[in-house]
């Protein structure tokens, strides 16, 4: 007998694929790595290679209450991705808009701040530490290329 399987699955307020096994769909939610979606598996006793369409309603809202609430199912702080909030103190896991949300609001304190991070945002440069002689080389969306020395017609010296 053929399971239905829906396409689209809505899980946290985000569409996902009803094609793919369950811990590859999760991922596509915006925050949820492939750890992240293993673990919400385990702590919902769903297989992670099921199908994501055949999800039936309560599996569906028992996932959706384990990405809004992780701090009800003991995940260890190691896995949340916004350890020790500046303002709250507290470990918490950022899904969907509200993480790019946060994200553009840590970037504009920075600034604001001007803390080291925040004058490289504001340069437009890299912030944690990679060379720029060779990367990072635009100028308003164009690839700058080397300077020639005055006077070489093929750039050798």
């Amino acid at each position: 007998m053929a399971e239905k399987i829906s396409h689209i699955v809505r899980i946290a307020n985000t569409d996902i694929l009803g094609k793919k096994p369950l811990v590859v769909s999760l991922t596509k939610i915006k925050g949820v790595g492939m750890m992240y979606s293993n673990m919400i598996c385990k702590l919902a006793n769903l297989d992670r290679n099921m199908v994501a369409g055949t999800l039936t309603k309560e599996e569906s809202e028992r996932l959706t209450d384990i990405l809004m609430n992780p701090n009800k199912y003991d995940i260890p702080s190691w896995m949340k991705n916004r350890q020790a909030d500046h303002e709250t103190g507290e470990d918490e896991h950022i899904i969907t808009g509200k993480l790019q949300f946060i994200r553009d609001q840590d970037i504009r304190k920075m600034k604001k701040i001007r803390s080291y991070r925040g004058v490289r945002h504001m340069s437009g440069l890299p912030t944690k530490g990679q060379r720029t002689k060779s990367n990072f080389r635009r100028n308003k969306g164009k690839a700058v290329g080397v300077k020639r020395k005055s006077g070489s017609k093929s750039g050798r010296v």
